[in-house]
C-alpha cells in the first residue's frame, strides 16, 4: 500500500470516528451492551454457577470480552452494507483516493472502536472484582491478540456485506452463526460441565480457545497451546475471508 493510499484509509477511518461526536449511539454496540452483559451474566448467573458473583467473574470476564469482539465484527459489515446502500461509495470512487481506502478506512475505525470496548469491560471488571494476575506485557499481549483474531474474524462479516443487499441480513447471517459459536463454548463455563458431544464442539470451537487465551494472559493459566490454536485460527479467517472479499468488493463497487 502506498504512502498515498495510507493516508486516504486514515483519512476514511477518521471519518468514521468522528461520526461518534454527531451520533453517540454509534457506540452503543460498543459501549452499553457490552456493559450490560458483564452486569447480567456476573450477578444473574455467577452466583448460581460459582461460589460468588466474584468467583465468576474471574473466569467469565475474558469470555464476555471475546463474545463481545466477535458480535462487534457484525458492525463492520453493517457498516459497510450502508454506506454501500445508501451510495457512499459511489461518491467517494469520483475522488482522487485509492479505491480500496473506503473499505480499509471502515475496518481499522472499527478495529480502533473494537480496542475501547475490550478496555472498557476490562476496566469496568475491575472495579467489580476482577483481578488481573500477570503482568504489562501479558495483558498487551492478550489486547494485541485480541485485536488481531477480530480483525480477522471482521473479513467475514465484510464478505457477507458485499454479498447482502440490506444491512438487516448482514445482522441475521451474523446472529445465526454467532449465537452458536459463543454460547456453546467455554466462554462462560468450564465445557467439563457439558454433554459429550457438545463437549467435542466446544474443544475446538475458537470462541473457547481464544477465551482460555486471553484468561491465560489476564488471570494465569496455560497460554502457548491457546494463544497458537488462536493464532492459527485467525490466520486461517485471515487468508479464506479477505481474499473472497476483496474479489466480492470489485465485483459490487
Amino acid at each position: 500500500m502506498t504512502t498515498t493510499a495510507v493516508r486516504n484509509t486514515a483519512t476514511l477511518a477518521w471519518r468514521t470516528l468522528v461520526q461518534i461526536k454527531h451520533n453517540p449511539f454509534e457506540l452503543f454496540d460498543f459501549s452499553v451492551q457490552p456493559i450490560m452483559f458483564l452486569l447480567l451474566f456476573t450477578y444473574v448467573f455467577g452466583g448460581a454457577i460459582a461460589d460468588s458473583p466474584g468467583q465468576y467473574l474471574t473466569y467469565a470476564l475474558p469470555g464476555i470480552i471475546v463474545q463481545n469482539l466477535l458480535f462487534a465484527t457484525l458492525n463492520t459489515g453493517v457498516g459497510l452494507n450502508t454506506d454501500i446502500s445508501k451510495g457512499v461509495f459511489d461518491r467517494l470512487r469520483s475522488l482522487p483516493i485509492a479505491r480500496f481506502s473506503p473499505l480499509a478506512g471502515r475496518i481499522v475505525a472499527d478495529v480502533i472502536k473494537q480496542a475501547w470496548a475490550v478496555a472498557l469491560l476490562l476496566g469496568l471488571g475491575m472495579v467489580l472484582g476482577f483481578r488481573i494476575g500477570t503482568g504489562p506485557v501479558q495483558v498487551l499481549a492478550a489486547f494485541a491478540l485480541l485485536l488481531g483474531f477480530g480483525f480477522a474474524v471482521s473479513w467475514m462479516s465484510v464478505l457477507v456485506a458485499m454479498l447482502v443487499s440490506s444491512p438487516e441480513k448482514v445482522q441475521i447471517f451474523g446472529f445465526v452463526l454467532l449465537f452458536p459459536i459463543t454460547f456453546a463454548s467455554g466462554a462462560f463455563v468450564p465445557v467439563d460441565t457439558m454433554p459429550g458431544w457438545l463437549r467435542a464442539f466446544a474443544d475446538v470451537n475458537p470462541t473457547s480457545i481464544l477465551a482460555d487465551a486471553a484468561r491465560g494472559l489476564l488471570s494465569g493459566g496455560p497460554v502457548a497451546g491457546p494463544v497458537i490454536q488462536s493464532l492459527l485460527w485467525g490466520a486461517g479467517s485471515l487468508v479464506v475471508f479477505a481474499p473472497l472479499s476483496v474479489w466480492a468488493f470489485r465485483r459490487r463497487i
